[in-house]
């Protein structure tokens, strides 16, 4: 499963939170009535309860109880998935374990995350990216989704145990300055392409894979597009078009 970015989550906050102020003000501004023949209806909030997953937590439990010390965090989302995080020099012991011991034949998919935030200020609300922050600039921290991290680079796949009905979606740091780990080859045969487009567009290594040959791009071709300090030139040129068909956020109307 996905996850939200952060400026999403806030951007969605905010709406909410004008929303309200809206309808307080609405109330406000309403005339007095006559409420003689008004029935109040007392509401009673019923405080939420905490989801449970228990298929995710037995088949953590199992995780734990297989990985050790290797497993270093772990989250659960309800009926969404479970995220967990090893070391990449554990990348395909974990994955064999998952396959062998949890039944977790089936492959999803695997890609990399690059946590770095853009240095071209590359936003939702941007029309042309900005020039690179130069030196003393105040440098974005980086902020890591489910089950956190320590390095820029991060490599994830999903896998999915049918019999258990649970999907494993698998997380490991990469070194920032030689990104690599062994392939998952000869555990999952389909992830062959996946490590490929990943190598490509982000530059991660992986180490025993057959055929690291590009898929997408000419094989002289210089850098890698997918990585967050990657310069667009589209993006510097002009205007991207995109920017006038962002979808209006709920209180947004108005402005």
């Amino acid at each position: 499963m996905s996850e939200i970015p952060e400026h999403l989550l806030k951007r969605a906050q905010a709406a909410r939170e004008k929303a309200e102020a809206s309808q307080e003000t609405d109330k406000d501004a309403a005339p007095n009535a006559d409420t003689s023949n008004q029935t109040t209806v007392a509401v009673v909030e019923e405080s939420p309860t905490e989801q449970k997953d228990e298929k995710a937590e037995n088949v953590l439990k199992q995780i734990e109880s297989g990985l050790g010390a290797k497993l270093i965090t772990s989250h659960i989302a309800p009926h969404r998935g479970l995220w967990i995080r090893v070391a990449s020099q554990d990348w395909r012991e974990t994955a064999t374990y998952l396959r062998d011991n949890l039944e977790c034949s089936f492959f999803d998919w695997l890609s990399v995350i690059d946590w770095m935030p853009s240095p071209y200020g590359r936003e939702l609300d941007t029309e042309q990216d900005v020039e690179p922050l130069t030196e003393g600039g105040e440098e974005e921290s980086m902020e890591w989704g489910y089950t956190g991290g320590q390095t820029r680079f991060q490599l994830i796949c999903r896998v999915y145990s049918i019999s258990q009905d649970v999907g494993v979606i698998v997380k490991a740091d990469l070194d920032d300055q030689n990104p690599r780990a062994l392939s998952l080859i000869p555990v999952y045969p389909g992830a062959n392409w996946h490590e490929r487009e990943a190598r490509e567009m982000f530059g991660v290594t992986f180490d025993e894979h057959p055929d690291l040959r590009n898929i997408y791009l000419p094989g002289d071709f210089e850098g890698h597009p997918l990585r967050k300090d990657y310069p667009l030139l589209s993006r510097r040129m002009k205007p991207w078009p995109g920017i006038v068909d962002v979808e209006v956020m709920p209180g947004e109307e108005n402005e």
